[in-house]
C-alpha cells in the first residue's frame, strides 16, 4: 500500500538521506518517494505504520521535523481508525501513553492524541512548535498556552494510577477506584489560574509588610522604630522577602536564567535582573555593610535596603501574569463556543427501534433520529421528515434555515420544531465543524507578515535596554545629585523593570487569534493570519458564477430534441453521461432525469473536457454535452436552426449545453440558475468600498450578459477556461494588483492557489475550499464584504497594539532614566515601573478582546 504524508522542516535533498536514515529500522517500509516542492512523501509499505511510530522515528534521529498524513489519507483510513477505535472499546482494552520522547508533536498526533494537553506560546516564538507538558517558552519566557482540544471521546483515568486511560467510565484495573474524567482543556486553564492566584496570594501576603517596614519613616511619629531598632527591622525584612523571591516568584528567576542560557533574552531577564540585583544588593548590605560607600548609608549608618522593591516589584509582575492568564482565556472563547456546539449523544435508528449512543459510536450510513430542539450529531442528510434548523452558530445568519427530504445538515446546528431522521454521512474529524475548530486552531497559531517588525524590534530590545540602564547608572552616579550612587541604582532598576518586551510580541497574536475566531463564529472560516492581512489590502475581486454568483442550485427547465420524439432518448443518454460528473449542472441534469423516472445506463469512455463538457460512448452512440467550444474542438455540426434557438434562451440568463450524437448536434438541455439575493448588495458593497469586481464564467456570453445587467456589473468576462482565469490573475498582479478569487469548483481551485486570496464558497467542493485561504460557509458574496470588514478592523486593532507598545516603551524607558528630574523633578520608583509594566501586556490583550464586539455587516 502507499500513503503520502506532510512534512513540516524538509527542505532540500540532504532532508531525504536524513529521512531514510531516520526510516531505516521501520521493517513495514518497502521505499519512498519525495516531492520537495510540497514538502510530501509518499511511503509504499507492506502494512499500515501509524503517524506516531514515523514522528518516533524522527524523535529518535534528532530530526526536528513533524510528519501528519494529507487530507486523502486521513479521509481512507478514517472508517478503519474508527472500527479500531470501537473494537476496543467492546473488548474493553486499556489505553495507555506509549511515546512520552518527545515534547514536540505533529498537527495529527494533536488530533488523535492529545493525552496530556498540547500546549504552545502566545507570541509563537518557534512558529508552529508545541509542547506537550505546561511550561514556560524556552525563547520569550512567557506561560504557556494550552491548545483547545478537538472533538474527541471523553476519557477516563484512575485517581491513583494516571497511566490507566480508558473510552468509557467503569473502575481501575488496579486498584478497583472508579474512573473519573480527565480534565478538559477549560479545567486545566482554571487550574493554571488557581495555582498564579494561590502563589499571588502568598506574595501579597508577604510583601504588604515589607512596604510597610521600609516606608515606616513616612509614617507619623514613625510608630514602628517605638518597637524594634532599624537593623532589627531590616531583618524582619529579609524574613518576609525570602518566601517571595524563593517560592511564589522564583519561576520568573528560572526563566530569566534559561534565557541567558540560551541566549533568548526577554522580559523575565530584566525582572530577573533588575529584581536580582536589588535583593542581593540588600543581602550584602546587611551583612558587609562596610564595603559600600557612603552615598549608600543613611544618617545612622545602615546601607539603605530594597526588599521591598523587590518583593512589591516581583508581585505585582505576578499580578501581570494573573491578569494575562485570565485573559488569555478569554481570547480562545470562539473555540470554546464552537466545541460547545457538539453534543455528546445520538438517537441510532435500527430496525425500527430508538436507541441512545455515544457520537463517537456513529458510523457513516447509520440512521439517526434528531429531535425538536435537539443539536445535530453530524453531518448527514435528511432521509425522513422536514423541519426548520438554526445554523447561526455554524453560518452567522439568524434566521432558521428550511429543510426536507434530500438536503444537506451540520453538526452542531439545531433542529426547530419538528422530528427527522437522518443518515450519516460525515462523522468524527471529516464533519465541518470539526474542521472549522482544526482551521480555528491553526490560524490562530499561524503568522501574519505584519509580526516581522515586533519579531525584529524584540530581537535587539533587551539588549538595548540593559546597555540603556548601565547608562542610566554611569550618568546618576557622576552627574547626579547626593547620594548620587542610590539615584543611579534606583533608576537603573527602574529602566529594566519598565521595559517590556511582551507587549510588543503579544500585540499581533493576540488579534489574530480573537479576529479568526469572531470569524469562524459569522461563518468566515481563515485558514491563516497571512489571509487576514493580505484581504484588508485587495483591490481586485474576480469572482466565479455558477455557486457563487448564483445560487449553485440549477434545475433543468427542458430538454429539446429537433426531433421530439427523440427527447426522451437523449435525457437518458445525457443523464448516464452525467452521473460520472460532479458539476453542479450534471447533478441537475441528473436530478432531472430522476424525477421523469429516466433510467441511467452505463457509459464507456467518460472524459470532462475542462471549461467545455463532457464527452462519452453511451449504447455505442458518441455523446457529447457541452458548449460551442466544445462542438467546434470535436467538429460537430450544428444547424443554425439550433443554434438561434440556443441563443434565444440565453439571453434569458439560461445555461444551455448543446447535445451532439454520432458529431451532429440533435438538441440541447436548458438550465436555470437563480441569482442568489445577496450577490447585488456584496457587489455594490464592495465596489463602493474601491474594489474592482471582475465576473469570469465558462458560461456563454449571452447568459454572462444577462447576469451582469441584472448586478449592474460592467466588468465581465464569458467563455473562460479555468487557464483564463489563472492568466487574468497573474496579469492583474502583474499590475500590482492584490487579487482574491471567489470560486465554488475544481475548475476554480487553481485560480484561488495564484490569487493573493482565494475565497472559497461552503457549498462548493473540497478540492476548492482546499485550495483557498479563506471558506465562506454559507457561501454568498456578502461573505467577503464580511470578511474585508473583519480584515480592517483586526489590522486595525493590531496597530493600535503596536501603538501602545511601542509608544509604551519609547515614553516609559526615558521617564524611568530620570530625562524629566533636571526640569521636573521627576523620578520613577521601580515599584510604578513594574505597575506599568505588568498592565501593559494586560493592555495589549484586553484591546485585542473589543474584536469581540465588532459588527460585520
Amino acid at each position: 500500500m502507499n500513503h503520502t504524508y506532510k512534512i513540516t522542516g524538509m527542505s532540500c535533498e540532504g532532508s531525504q538521506v536524513k529521512i531514510n536514515n531516520a526510516f531505516n529500522n521501520i521493517k513495514e517500509i518497502i521505499n519512498t518517494e519525495f516531492n520537495l516542492k510540497n514538502s510530501e512523501i509518499s511511503i509504499r509499505m507492506s502494512s499500515h505504520i501509524s503517524v506516531q511510530k514515523l514522528q518516533k522515528a524522527f524523535v529518535d534521529a534528532g530530526l526536528d521535523y513533524t510528519i501528519e498524513m494529507t487530507n486523502n489519507l486521513h479521509h481512507v483510513h478514517k472508517h478503519e481508525e474508527h472500527k479500531h477505535h470501537k473494537t476496543k472499546q467492546k473488548t474493553g482494552d486499556i489505553i495507555t501513553s506509549i511515546d512520552e520522547t518527545s515534547c514536540c508533536t505533529s498537527k495529527y498526533s494533536k488530533v488523535i492524541e492529545n493525552k496530556n494537553g498540547i500546549f504552545y506560546c502566545p507570541m509563537h516564538c518557534e512558529d508552529d512548535k508545541t509542547y506537550d507538558k505546561f511550561g514556560s517558552c524556552p525563547v520569550c519566557g512567557m506561560d504557556l498556552i494550552e491548545e483547545t482540544k478537538l472533538l474527541q471521546a471523553t476519557q477516563y483515568t484512575c485517581p491513583m494510577h494516571p497511566e490507566i486511560i480508558q473510552n468509557k467510565p467503569g473502575s481501575c484495573p488496579k486498584c478497583g477506584m472508579d474512573l473519573v474524567p480527565i480534565d478538559p482543556s477549560e479545567e486545566n486553564e482554571k487550574k493554571i489560574y488557581q495555582d498564579l492566584l494561590k502563589k499571588m496570594k502568598i506574595a501579597t501576603l508577604f510583601s504588604i509588610p515589607v512596604f510597610i517596614i521600609a516606608m515606616s519613616e513616612f509614617i507619623p511619629g514613625e510608630p514602628l522604630a517605638d518597637v524594634m531598632s532599624q537593623q532589627s527591622w531590616n531583618w524582619v525584612q529579609l524574613i518576609l522577602t525570602i518566601p517571595v523571591v524563593f517560592y511564589a516568584c522564583w519561576t520568573f528567576y528560572v526563566r530569566a536564567y534559561q534565557s541567558v542560557v540560551t541566549w533568548n533574552l526577554n522580559m523575565f531577564t530584566l525582572v530577573g535582573l533588575g529584581t536580582g540585583v536589588a535583593f542581593l544588593f540588600s543581602v550584602g548590605a546587611m551583612f558587609f555593610p562596610d564595603i559600600f560607600p557612603d552615598d549608600f548609608k543613611t544618617s545612622s549608618g545602615t546601607v539603605h535596603l530594597y526588599f521591598e522593591a523587590a518583593a512589591v516589584i516581583l508581585t505585582l509582575v505576578l499580578l501581570g501574569q494573573l491578569l494575562e492568564a485570565k485573559a488569555h482565556s478569554q481570547t480562545s472563547g470562539a473555540i470554546r463556543e464552537l466545541l460547545k456546539l457538539a453534543p455528546s449523544e445520538a438517537i441510532l435508528v435500527e430496525n425500527g427501534v430508538d436507541k441512545v449512543i455515544s457520537i463517537h459510536d456513529i458510523e457513516v450510513g447509520n440512521f439517526l433520529r434528531v429531535k425538536p430542539g435537539d443539536k445535530i450529531p453530524v453531518d448527514g442528510e435528511i432521509t425522513q421528515g422536514n423541519s426548520s434548523v438554526d445554523e447561526s452558530m455554524i453560518s452567522g445568519e439568524p434566521i432558521p434555515v428550511s429543510k426536507k427530504e434530500g438536503d444537506k445538515v451540520i453538526s452542531g446546528t439545531i433542529n426547530g420544531v419538528r422530528s427527522f431522521i437522518m443518515k450519516a454521512q460525515k462523522i468524527g474529524a471529516d464533519t465541518l465543524l470539526s474542521q472549522i475548530i482544526q482551521m480555528v486552531n491553526d490560524a490562530s497559531r499561524s503568522r501574519a507578515p505584519i509580526q516581522k517588525l515586533a519579531d525584529t524590534v524584540s530581537k535587539y530590545f533587551v539588549p538595548i535596554v540593559v546597555v540603556i540602564s548601565i547608562i542610566t547608572f554611569i550618568i546618576w552616579s557622576n552627574f547626579g545629585p547626593e547620594p548620587a550612587f542610590v539615584y543611579a541604582f534606583v533608576n537603573a532598576i527602574a529602566v529594566l523593570i519598565i521595559a517590556c518586551p511582551c507587549a510588543v510580541g503579544l500585540a499581533t497574536p493576540m488579534s489574530i487569534m480573537v479576529g479568526v475566531g469572531k470569524g469562524a463564529l459569522s461563518g468566515i472560516l481563515i485558514k491563516n493570519a497571512e489571509a487576514l492581512e493580505t484581504m484588508d489590502k485587495v483591490d481586485v475581486l474576480i469572482t466565479d458564477k455558477t455557486g457563487t454568483i448564483t445560487e449553485g442550485k440549477p434545475s433543468v427547465e427542458k430538454v429539446f430534441a429537433l426531433d421530439d420524439s427523440e427527447a426522451e432518448n437523449l435525457l437518458q443518454k445525457i443523464s448516464s453521461l452525467n452521473q460520472y460528473s460532479e458539476h453542479p449542472l450534471a447533478e441537475a441534469v441528473v436530478k432531472y432525469a430522476k424525477e421523469k423516472s429516466v433510467k441511467l445506463i452505463e457509459v464507456n469512455d467518460f472524459e470532462a473536457v475542462a471549461g467545455k463538457g463532457v464527452i462519452g460512448s453511451v449504447n455505442e452512440n458518441k455523446v457529447a454535452l457541452g458548449n460551442l467550444k466544445l462542438m467546434q474542438q470535436f467538429d460537430i455540426v450544428v444547424s443554425d436552426d439550433l443554434k438561434s434557438k440556443i441563443e434565444t434562451e440565453q439571453r434569458l440568463g439560461k445555461t444551455v449545453s448543446y447535445i451532439a450524437v454520432d458529431g451532429k448536434a440533435l438538441g440541447y438541455v436548458s438550465i436555470y440558475d437563480a441569482i442568489k439575493e445577496s450577490s447585488k448588495r456584496a457587489i455594490t458593497e464592495l465596489i463602493d468600498r474601491g474594489v474592482e469586481v471582475i465576473m469570469m464564467t465558462g458560461d456563454n456570453n449571452n447568459t454572462a450578459s444577462y447576469v451582469a445587467a441584472k448586478l449592474n456589473l460592467s466588468d465581465y468576462i464569458a467563455e473562460c477556461l479555468p487557464e483564463d482565469k489563472l492568466n487574468k490573475i497573474k496579469e492583474l498582479q502583474s499590475q500590482g494588483k492584490i487579487v482574491a478569487m471567489a470560486g465554488d469548483g475544481i475548475n476554480d481551485s487553481p485560480a484561488l492557489a495564484q490569487a493573493n486570496v482565494g475565497i472559497a464558497m461552503g457549498t462548493g467542493t473540497d478540492v476548492a475550499i482546499e485550495s483557498a485561504e479563506i471558506t465562506l460557509v454559507k457561501g454568498d458574496l456578502h461573505g467577503i464584504a464580511k470578511a474585508k470588514t473583519l480584515s480592517r478592523e483586526v489590522m486595525k486593532n493590531i496597530k493600535q497594539n503596536l501603538f501602545f507598545a511601542f509608544i509604551y516603551n519609547t515614553l516609559g524607558i526615558p521617564v524611568a532614566a530620570g530625562v524629566l528630574f533636571p526640569v521636573f523633578g521627576i523620578l520613577l520608583s521601580p515599584m510604578i515601573a513594574a505597575i506599568a509594566m505588568s498592565l501593559s501586556s494586560v493592555s495589549v490583550i484586553v484591546n485585542s478582546l473589543r474584536l469581540k464586539n465588532i459588527k460585520l455587516k
